[in-house]
């Protein structure tokens, strides 16, 4: 069984409240749905003991953006879980050529398109949320300028920015993520595409092989924290890459001058809803 914590809560709230979460005690899912107009947070454990801890964390969260919600606490089989959300979670056109799709639905894609079949479980990636939408833009725009390349997802996630990036043609795909339930289910996503791809359990703190596109979706306090780190598995040379996201737009601009302390160059940015990112090269 799988215990879920949920809230109803105005979708505009959504980002803000996320943000204020400590991210390393348990990962919140949103949906809006779009029949009903209604959106909902959501987080799924397993150990019930834990309800106490994630609903005192997202009080707090709450209220220190003046709102209140009520939770309910309730239980679900895994399967029924599997089946609940798919709901939420349709055929997305995120870039030029980066189409996503939930294995439940067909597509034919147009030529040039890159269609990830996909089947998030619960690792955070779908496509939907801004940060993802404005990193596989990006990666899609480096892709077309020069895909020989190898790539590193610092944080996978459900595996989506590997997928697409190793569809758009960049080279030695891999990705690594702290929770190893991400890294089971970015090789799972990775099967469903007919890929194999190296995903591998590390955290930020830890030296990895560098690569000449490096990609970070995580959150703009974490960026800045491990902002060496991060640095560091860029390769050197002036075709190397670094995205950044998981930033609102009111932090870029820390996060921006963060990494041109270390050297790095902003190229080009985009914003998605409140949400921007960004791609920076080094200065030599």
């Amino acid at each position: 069984m799988i215990n879920v914590l949920s809230c109803a809560i105005d979708s505009e709230k959504v980002d803000s409240l996320f943000e204020l979460i400590d991210s390393d005690l348990f990962t919140p899912t949103s949906w809006f749905d779009v029949e009903s107009g209604a959106c909902r947070v959501d987080v799924f454990f397993e150990d019930a003991a834990e309800a106490d801890i994630i609903k005192a964390s997202l009080s707090g969260a709450a209220d220190l953006i003046g709102i209140f919600p009520k939770f309910t606490l309730s239980q679900m089989a895994k399967s029924d879980w599997a089946e609940s959300w798919k709901r939420f979670f349709h055929i997305e056109h995120i870039s030029e050529r980066v189409v996503v799709c939930p294995t439940w639905e067909e597509y034919t894609p147009q030529p040039e398109e890159c269609v990830i079949s996909l089947d998030p479980g619960m690792s955070f990636g779908t496509g939907k949320h801004a940060t993802t939408k404005g990193c596989l833009m990006l990666l899609d725009q480096l892709a077309a300028e020069n895909a020989d390349r190898d790539f590193l997802d610092m944080g996978c996630g459900s595996g989506i920015l590997s997928i697409g990036a190793h569809m758009l043609g960049f080279k030695d795909v891999r990705g690594f993520d702290i929770d190893p339930d991400c890294v089971r289910i970015a090789k799972e996503n990775a099967e469903l595409n007919v890929l194999d791809l190296p995903f591998y359990l590390s955290g930020l703190e830890f030296p990895h092989p560098k690569a000449t596109v490096v990609t970070a979706n995580i959150l703009a306090t974490i960026l800045v924290q491990f902002a060496p780190s991060i640095a560091a598995s860029v390769a050197d040379g002036k075709d190397s890459r670094l995205v950044l996201s998981g930033i609102l737009d009111t932090q870029y601009a820390d996060v921006k001058s963060c990494f041109e302390d270390l050297g790095f160059v902003e190229i080009r940015n985009v914003l998605v809803e409140e949400w921007r990112s960004g791609v920076f090269g080094r200065e030599s």
